[in-house]
């Protein structure tokens, strides 16, 4: 398995991988998928910013990606980034959502990240909860009730997680 930063050509098979999980999981509030053209801009937009989104491939075929973005567009929150992390149903639980978080930690922190931040949707998320937790996030909020997806209410878990030496210092203006 290589994780390498995603390019216009994984657009085809992203968008299936997120297609899935917009119709058929809680894990993200979208309800409608976005076509190709949106996720390309998605894609264009995060790159833009020098921000990573990375595609986990195996022979040829792209079997999960995820990225990083600022937690907020405020500049106090310049050192704050939020992850998303999106695998192919059929290697869930194989360890590729690991790893590409794994990635996406030493990106931010290497890019002068301070903070990860994992918003995950729907508190009975238990994958990417102990995800999140096997790599040292810690849980810090839930929002009751926070989403209405296929006919109930979501939560929305908080979790956490310091990069480099996270708010022990205040980096250099």
């Amino acid at each position: 398995m290589i994780y390498r930063d995603a390019t216009q050509a994984d657009l085809p098979a992203m968008a299936a991988i997120y297609a899935h999980h917009v119709l058929n999981g809680t894990g993200t509030f979208e309800e409608l998928p976005p076509d190709e053209a949106e996720l390309g801009a998605r894609l264009a937009r995060n790159q833009a910013h020098g921000w990573a989104w990375l595609v986990a491939e195996d022979a040829g075929e792209v079997k999960g990606y995820g990225y990083y973005a600022a937690l907020r567009d405020r500049s106090a929150y310049r050192f704050a980034a939020e992850d998303s992390i999106y695998v192919r149903d059929d290697v869930r639980g194989q360890g590729v959502g690991k790893a590409l978080v794994e990635a996406l930690l030493k990106r931010a922190e290497a890019a002068g990240f301070r903070q990860m931040f994992a918003v995950i949707g729907d508190s009975e998320n238990v994958g990417s909860i102990g995800l999140h937790l096997s790599l040292g996030f810690k849980q810090v909020g839930v929002l009751k009730a926070a989403g209405l997806k296929f006919g109930r209410w979501l939560d929305v878990v908080y979790m956490q997680r310091a990069l480099g030496a996270g708010d022990k210092t205040v980096p250099p203006a």
